[in-house]
C-alpha cells in the first residue's frame, strides 16, 4: 500500500510506499513524510505497517489526526480512506504507484515543481549567512524532491573530506573516515553522477561501507563541480525502496547541484578569508610589540631591550635614519612603563623656530616677552610625573643644550622670566638620526649633553635590513587602507613582493606605508603588481661585492677595538690576533 496527497502550494501530486514497519509523519525534515504545515508537530504521527492493512497513531494527544472525518488518536487504515493531517489529506491506495513519468524525461508538473523549489531555496539562500545551515538547507530541499530518505553533502578541503550537512543520519551511522568508499570514490574519479538501482544486491557496491552503516537500498550521488573544480558530493539514499531513483530524479538532483556548487564554493572561499585574516591577526600579534611590528631578529632584540628598560627610569636616547619608527619606540617604552597612566608629551626640536624652542619646552611668564600674552606651562611641566619625546634632539641650538643639561641633573625647570626652579618628576627618551659623536667631535653637540641622554643607547634597523619584515608590514598597511577605502586590493604579486624585499627603502618604514597607501587607492587590481608601488627592477638596493663587504666589515671592527684599547696599536694587534703592521695598514685607510 502506498499514500497519496497533494502538495498545497504546487499542487503537485505525492506517493509515499508503505514499506518500512514504522513511518514517521511531521513538520520537521527527519521524518519519513515531511508535511510543511504550522499546525503539524515535528513529529505527528507514525504509521505502522500490518500484514492486510496499516495503523495510524499520534504521538501526542494533542495532535490531531482525522479518519474519514472522524478525529482519532489510533485507526486501522485500509485502501481508500482519508487521513487529514493539518491542512495534508493522505489517501490510502492499495498495490504500487504506477510511473508518471517516463525514464529520464521530466513533466510539465514535475519541471514546475522543480522550478518552485529552486525558487524557494535561493530565497532561503539569500537570506542565510551560516554556510551550515545553507547546506542543510540544500540538503533538505534535494531530499523533499527526490523522496530520498538518507543523504549527506561532503566537502573536499585540503585533500580531506568534511561532512557539511546531513539528513537523517546519526553521527554514529556516518565515520567521514570510512565514507571514502566504492560510491563516493567512483563518483570522484569520474566525476560523473551515479545511480545505484538495488545497492544490496549490486555487485559493484553492495559492500560499500555507506550501503552497509545506513542499510541502503537505493542511491544517487552526483559531484559538486565549479568551474572544472571538484568542491564535494551530494549522495542520497533510501533504505526501504528499490529503484527509487531514476534519470528523471538524476535530472532534479543534476539542477540542485549547480546551486550547491556555487554555494560550496562561496563557503569554502568565505571560511579560507576567514582563515586567512585570524593566521594573519595571530602573525601580527607574535611578530609585534605594541604599535612596532617585525619578526626579524634585529627586531626582536629592539623588542627585548624595550621590555628591559621600560620600568626604569634611565634615559633613552634612539637613533636610527628617518622613518624608522622612533616614535613608536618612545611611546611603547612609556606604555610599558610605570608612567604608562601619566601624560606623555612629544616635541620636534627641529620643528620648532629656535626663538620659540626654549618657551615650548620650558614655558614662560606673561611678560617675559613680546608677544607673551599669558603663561605658558612648556613641554616639560606638562609631562610632570610622565614621558617627555624629544624628537631631532640633534637640532637643538647650543644654548638651549646648557639649558636641557640643567634639566638633566637637576630635574628642576626653570621658566622663561621666572628665576626659580620648579621640580619635576620626569623620564626623557630623545631620538635622533643624526651621529652624535661626530656631532660632538665636530663642537656642534655639547659632550655632556651626549652622555647625560646617552645612558642607555637604542639603535633602530632601517628598514633595508629587516628581511621578511618588509612583507609584513606591507601586508599590514595594505589591509588597514584597503579596509579605510573600500579597496577591493587584496594583496602582492610575486614580482611585487620580490620588489618590496630588494628596494633600498631610503625613508623606510615611512616611505613603505606612502607607497602602500598610495596604490591601494589608486590601483583597480585585486593583486598590486612593481608598477602600482613605482618599483622598477633598477631600484633595488646596491649590493657590495663580498670581498669589499669583508674589508669594510674588518675595517669597523678593527676600529671598534682601536677604541676599546684607547687606539693602542699594539694591544689591539695582540687581541686581535694579527701582526701590528695590520692594525698600522688599516689605520692609513681610515684616514684616506
Amino acid at each position: 500500500m502506498f499514500l497519496r496527497y497533494v502538495d498545497p502550494v504546487t499542487r503537485s501530486p505525492r506517493e509515499y510506499v508503505v514499506r518500512k514497519p514504522i513511518v514517521s509523519i511531521g513538520r520537521a525534515s527527519g521524518n519519513d513524510i515531511v508535511l510543511k504545515d504550522q499546525l503539524i508537530a515535528p513529529t505527528h504521527a507514525n504509521i505502522l505497517r500490518k500484514p492486510k492493512h496499516l495503523t495510524i497513531a499520534v504521538v501526542d494527544r494533542k495532535n490531531e489526526v482525522y479518519v474519514n472525518g472522524k478525529r482519532v488518536r489510533r485507526a486501522d487504515l485500509r485502501p481508500g480512506d482519508k487521513v487529514l493531517v493539518g491542512i495534508f489529506e493522505l489517501i490510502v491506495v492499495d498495490g504500487e504507484p504506477e510511473a508518471t513519468a517516463s525514464a529520464g524525461a521530466l513533466g510539465p508538473e514535475q519541471q514546475a515543481e522543480i522550478l518552485q523549489a529552486l525558487v524557494r531555496f535561493s530565497e532561503r539562500l539569500m537570506d542565510e549567512a551560516n554556510s551550515g545551515t545553507l547546506f542543510q538547507e540544500l540538503l533538505g530541499a534535494v531530499v523533499e524532491q527526490t523522496r530520498a530518505e538518507k543523504g549527506f553533502v561532503i566537502v573536499f578541503k585540503d585533500g580531506e573530506r568534511h561532512l557539511a550537512a546531513s539528513h537523517n543520519v546519526g553521527d554514529d551511522s556516518l565515520d567521514l573516515s570510512r565514507v571514502s568508499d566504492s560510491i563516493v570514490d567512483t563518483v570522484v574519479k569520474t566525476r560523473k553522477p551515479l545511480i545505484v538501482s538495488n545497492a544490496l544486491r549490486d555487485g559493484r557496491f553492495r559492500t560499500a561501507q555507506s550501503v552497509v552503516d545506513l542499510r541502503l537500498s537505493s542511491v544517487m550521488c552526483v559531484p559538486l563541480i565549479y568551474r572544472q573544480n571538484l568542491l564535494g558530493v551530494l549522495y542520497l539514499g533510501n533504505d526501504s525502496v528499490t529503484d527509487l531513483f531514476d534519470a528523471g530524479t538524476l535530472a532534479v538532483l543534476q539542477v540542485f547541484a549547480s546551486q550547491a556548487s556555487l554555494l560550496v564554493n562561496t563557503a569554502l572561499t568565505l571560511n579560507e578569508l576567514k582563515s586567512s585574516n585570524k593566521n594573519l591577526r595571530v602573525q601580527l600579534r607574535n611578530a609585534s610589540q605594541g604599535d612596532l611590528i617585525g619578526s626579524s631578529g634585529v627586531m626582536k632584540a629592539v623588542f627585548k631591550v624595550m621590555r628591559r628598560l621600560a620600568p626604569t627610569d634611565l634615559t633613552v636616547l634612539v637613533q636610527g635614519e628617518t622613518g624608522t619608527g622612533k616614535e613608536l619606540v618612545a611611546r611603547e617604552i612609556h606604555r610599558l612603563s610605570d608612567r604608562a597612566n601619566k601624560p606623555y608629551i612629544s616635541l620636534n626640536c627641529g620643528a620648532i623656530p629656535e626663538n620659540l624652542l626654549e618657551s615650548e619646552l620650558f614655558g614662560h611668564r606673561k611678560g617675559a616677552f613680546t608677544g607673551a600674552v599669558s603663561d605658558k606651562v612648556g613641554k616639560f611641566l606638562a609631562a610632570d610625573g610622565g614621558t617627555i619625546f624629544l624628537d631631532e634632539v640633534g637640532e637643538m641650538p647650543h644654548p638651549l643644550q646648557v639649558k636641557l643639561l640643567r634639566v638633566l641633573q637637576e630635574r628642576v625647570v626653570e621658566r622663561v622670566g621666572e628665576y626659580e626652579g620648579r621640580p619635576i618628576d620626569i623620564r626623557i627618551i630623545a631620538a635622533t638620526n643624526r651621529d652624535l659623536q661626530e656631532e660632538v667631535g665636530a663642537g656642534r653637540f655639547r659632550e655632556d649633553l651626549y652622555y647625560r641622554l646617552n645612558e642607555v643607547t637604542l639603535e633602530l634597523p632601517p628598514l633595508r635590513e629587516r628581511g621578511d619584515d618588509i612583507i609584513q608590514l606591507a601586508q599590514y598597511f595594505l589591509n588597514r587602507y584597503a579596509t579605510q577605502y573600500d579597496s577591493k586590493v587584496r594583496g602582492f604579486t610575486n614580482p611585487a613582493v620580490l620588489a618590496l624585499k630588494g628596494f633600498f627603502w631610503p625613508g623606510n618604514v615611512r616611505q613603505l606605508e606612502n607607497r602602500i597607501k598610495r596604490a591601494v587607492i589608486m590601483s583597480d587590481r585585486s593583486l598590486l603588481p612593481p608598477d602600482d608601488l613605482d618599483l622598477k627592477s633598477g631600484d633595488k638596493k646596491h649590493i657590495k661585492p663580498l670581498a669589499e663587504a669583508e674589508e669594510d666589515f674588518k675595517m669597523d671592527y678593527i676600529k671598534e677595538v682601536l677604541d676599546l684599547n684607547n687606539w693602542n696599536k699594539a694591544q689591539t694587534a695582540r687581541d686581535l690576533g694579527v701582526d701590528p703592521r695590520t692594525i698600522f695598514r688599516y689605520i692609513e685607510k681610515m684616514g684616506d
